[in-house]
């Protein structure tokens, strides 16, 4: 995964390498791990297609990595809910 500040560059599901703009990125005190939470900007159902792993924000590696957890899972769509909250708020 090569990364800027709002742009990275990754294998898709099919191997194919596709540009993803990073959503948000959050470090879990209860996981002890670092989410990013990102998009292909694409759209399904009329609605944007988000995609969220695990990384290793040191650089040691630069795989994603799967979200494990139901609690994780409830973690990132909460953080969605309130993006999603404060956009709203500002339009």
């Amino acid at each position: 995964m090569d990364t800027n500040d709002k742009v990275f560059l990754a294998k898709d599901s099919k191997g194919n390498e596709k540009e993803f703009e990073i959503i948000y990125k959050f470090d879990s005190d209860q996981t002890k791990k670092s989410y990013l939470i990102y998009t292909d900007n694409t759209k399904e159902n009329g609605r944007l297609r988000v995609y969220a792993n695990t990384y290793d924000k040191t650089g040691a590696s630069n795989a994603l990595n799967q979200i494990e957890t139901e609690e994780e899972w409830n973690t990132i769509e909460a953080l969605l809910a309130k993006l999603e909250e404060l956009k709203n708020e500002k339009n």
